[in-house]
């Protein structure tokens, strides 16, 4: 006859128990002013290592070349392809960027100003000129202002968390108040690890590659625009990013 031996629970796994650590300190590290200091000046000082370890290609776009052509000008470029767009400033041109006000992009945005970019908080809008104006007007404004006195701005084309790779309406909107260019860039490297499971496959550049920037023929955006030109423009743009960018990474392929 089997005994009926008594057996304990088992007790919690050992990846668990750190996952439970991890989960109960990682809002106060979040919200610790030491902590972001520390990560905006690590972050900071690995991009200026990846810019100056990947040289760009020959016949890649002169950022000083379109600060002369379009000077003051709208830079747009996708989520995801952004976090090396602080280096296409010339050093002589004040540029004032719109990041979102999630506390998501807070980290984001104080890496860009360490980089010696100004900028605004707000949101680029779904494509309903209703929520623009409930989440974005007094970024827009903030952004128009600044064109007016002769800072150029950026903004990303798409939407934090919307559907990748399709321009909103504010930077469109932009255009239109401010009258000034809206200029796609492409700016891509050939070592980059590509976040697959993020929702705008954020590609973060690597050291030792090569880069290349591309540009195209501005967006303009006409002030007398009605809702059925913002949208055509808003398509335009979208194409037009989606082939800078492409042809940046083609051009990466072929100098292999």
């Amino acid at each position: 006859m089997a005994e009926n031996v008594e057996t304990a629970p088992p007790g919690p796994r050992k990846g668990s128990a750190v996952k439970n650590i991890w989960r109960s300190i990682r809002g106060p590290l979040a919200r610790s002013a030491v902590v972001k200091t520390a990560l905006v000046w690590l972050i900071s000082a690995y991009l200026k290592f990846v810019h100056a370890t990947n040289p760009r290609l020959e016949g890649s776009k002169d950022p000083r070349e379109l600060q002369r052509d379009y000077d003051p000008l709208i830079v747009t470029c996708w989520h995801g392809q952004h976090l090396m767009a602080p280096f296409l400033r010339p050093a002589d041109m004040e540029l004032v960027a719109m990041f979102s006000r999630s506390a998501d992009a807070e980290l984001n945005a104080r890496v860009a100003e360490r980089l010696g970019m100004q900028t605004v908080r707000g949101s680029g809008g779904r494509g309903s000129r209703s929520r623009l104006e409930k989440g974005g007007a007094r970024a827009l404004l903030a952004l128009k202002n600044a064109l007016k006195q002769g800072k150029s701005t950026a903004i990303i084309a798409d939407i934090a968390h919307g559907k990748a790779r399709e321009a909103g309406q504010g930077v469109i909107l932009l255009g239109k108040l401010s009258g000034r260019p809206i200029l796609p860039i492409g700016y891509a490297f050939s070592r980059r690890k590509v976040l697959e499971k993020s929702w705008d496959k954020t590609a973060i550049p690597l050291p030792f590659g090569r880069s290349v920037v591309v540009s195209c023929e501005p967006v303009i955006v006409p002030a007398d625009a009605d809702d059925a030109m913002l949208e055509a423009k808003r398509l335009e743009l979208t194409e037009k990013l989606n082939a800078v960018t492409a042809d940046a990474y083609a051009r990466l392929e072929q100098a292999a």
